[in-house]
């Protein structure tokens, strides 16, 4: 599976063409594996589990290379296991 991730696109008026360019690009925090293990206090055993299984996204770069959104992860893992934040 190959994700691809969308925003919300939104026009902002600026006379400065490198804001503009800036304000276009989408800023992800994509990161590898390890890092999401690390983040999510779980080895990364359970990230490829999750990966087999579908329950994350992930941008699939080559056979043995993933990154991930940490912020969409976190949200789809939420929605999977219905956890509400307290923060």
């Amino acid at each position: 599976m190959k994700a691809i991730f969308a925003t919300n696109q939104t026009t902002i008026n600026s006379s400065n063409p490198a804001e503009q360019v800036a304000n276009a690009i989408p800023s992800y925090s994509l990161i590898k594996k390890k890092e999401l293990a690390k983040r999510l206090s779980v080895s990364t055993r359970t990230i490829d589990e999750w990966v087999r299984k579908r329950m994350i996204p992930y941008l699939h770069i080559s056979p043995r290379f993933y990154l991930y959104d940490y912020d969409a992860v976190l949200a789809s893992l939420r929605k999977q296991y219905q956890v509400d934040s307290q923060t």
